[in-house]
C-alpha cells in the first residue's frame, strides 16, 4: 500500500472518529499534498510510481563570442565604417577590394588556388599594413555577397584588437599549439555584420614553425571551407623583418603589399617581392600618398590617400 493510500486511509479514519468532517478536511488534505510532493519519498519510489525523466544533458556548442566595436571611435580615426558608407576612405577601399573579390571568386581556367585566403603585409614595419588589412576586411564586410573573417597573424606584434579598441583575446597561437582545441572557442563576432575576427593570441617562441605546420594548413582549410562564401584576410607581420610573413605567403591565394610613399625605396620593395614569388597574385597599395586623386599608380596595383596620413601600422 503507497503512502499516499495510507493518508487517506487516515483521512477517513478521523471523520469517522469526529464527525466533524469540516475541520479534519483541511488537515487531512494538507498531509495528502505533503506526502505526495515530499522530495525524499519521490527519490524512494518504486517502479510502480511514476518514472522520473532522464536528465536532459546540457548542451556546450563550440560558438564565437559576440564583441563590441566602437564604430564612432574607428571612423574618428580615419577608418571604414558601415555607418559611413560614402566617406572618402570607403570610397578608395572600393577600388582597392574590387579585383581582390574577383580573384577570390573567379571560376573555371582563371580559378585562382586559394583565391579567398589574403595576406595583407608590407616590406618594413610603419608602413600601414595593420591599417589597410582592417579597413580592407570592413569594407568587404559590407558586401551583401561575402562574410569576411579578419585574422591577426603579426603573431610577434599583434595589432588588431588593440585599434579596434577591444582587449587581447586567445586566438589563432594558442589553437595551433594545442592550447584550444575548437577553433570556434576563440573566433570573436563582431556588431559588424558578417565581420568576425580571430586574434594572434598568445606570443610563441616557435611561431614560425608552427604557421608552416600541417595543423596550420588544416586550420586555414577549415577557415576556408567552412563557408562558400568567406573571404579571409590576414593581417601578417613585415616580409623583410621576420620570417612568418614568408612562410604565410606560401598558403595564400593573394597578397597585397603595403608601400609608404614617400619612405619605401623601389629596392626595397623588389626585395620583399622577391620574398615571395610563388605567391599566385601579388598587389600594391601606395600608402600616405600626398595626391589628391585616389587610384594613383605605384608600379601596378591600387594607391589611395585623398591627403596625407599620420597612421602607422
Amino acid at each position: 500500500m503507497s503512502l499516499i493510500e495510507k493518508a487517506v486511509q487516515r483521512l477517513d479514519a478521523l471523520k469517522q472518529a469526529s464527525g466533524v468532517e469540516e475541520q479534519v478536511a483541511p488537515q487531512a488534505e494538507r498531509v495528502v499534498n505533503e506526502v505526495a510532493h515530499d522530495p525524499v519519498l519521490d527519490a524512494g519510489r518504486t517502479s510502480s510510481s511514476v518514472p522520473l525523466a532522464d536528465p536532459v544533458p546540457t548542451p556546450n556548442p563550440s560558438v564565437s563570442r559576440d564583441v563590441h566595436i566602437d564604430l564612432q571611435r574607428l571612423g574618428a580615426m580615419g577608418m571604414v565604417t558601415p555607418d559611413v558608407p560614402r566617406s572618402a576612405i570607403a570610397e578608395e577601399f572600393r577600388l582597392i577590394k574590387r579585383p581582390l573579390l574577383r580573384n577570390a571568386t573567379v571560376s573555371g581556367p582563371a580559378e585562382i588556388e586559394n583565391g579567398s585566403l589574403i595576406m595583407v603585409t608590407s616590406a618594413m614595419p610603419g608602413e600601414g599594413k595593420s591599417f589597410t588589412a582592417i579597413n580592407l576586411a570592413v569594407s568587404m564586410a559590407m558586401e551583401l555577397d561575402y562574410t569576411v573573417l579578419l585574422v591577426d597573424a603579426d603573431v610577434s606584434r599583434p595589432s588588431v584588437l588593440n585599434r579596434l579598441g577591444l582587449p587581447p583575446e586567445r586566438g589563432l597561437m594558442d589553437v595551433l599549439s594545442g592550447e584550444v582545441s575548437d577553433l570556434g572557442d576563440v573566433l570573436l563576432r563582431t556588431n559588424i555584420e558578417k565581420l568576425s575576427i580571430l586574434p594572434a593570441g598568445m606570443p610563441h617562441p616557435r611561431a614560425t614553425e608552427m604557421l608552416a605546420s600541417e595543423s596550420m594548413n588544416r586550420l586555414l582549410e577549415q577557415i576556408a571551407n567552412r563557408y562558400a562564401d568567406r573571404i579571409i584576410v590576414f593581417d601578417s607581420p613585415p616580409l623583410l623583418v621576420t620570417t612568418e610573413a614568408r612562410v604565410l605567403a606560401t598558403h595564400m591565394g593573394q597578397v597585397v603589399i603595403v608601400v609608404e610613399a614617400g619612405h619605401t625605396t623601389h629596392a626595397t620593395v623588389k626585395q620583399a617581392l622577391a620574398t615571395i614569388e610563388n605567391c599566385p597574385v601579388k598587389l600594391m597599395v601606395l600608402n600616405k600618398s600626398r595626391e589628391n586623386a585616389a587610384g594613383s599608380y605605384y608600379g601596378y596595383g591600387y594607391g589611395y590617400g585623398a591627403e596625407p596620413r599620420s597612421e602607422a601600422a
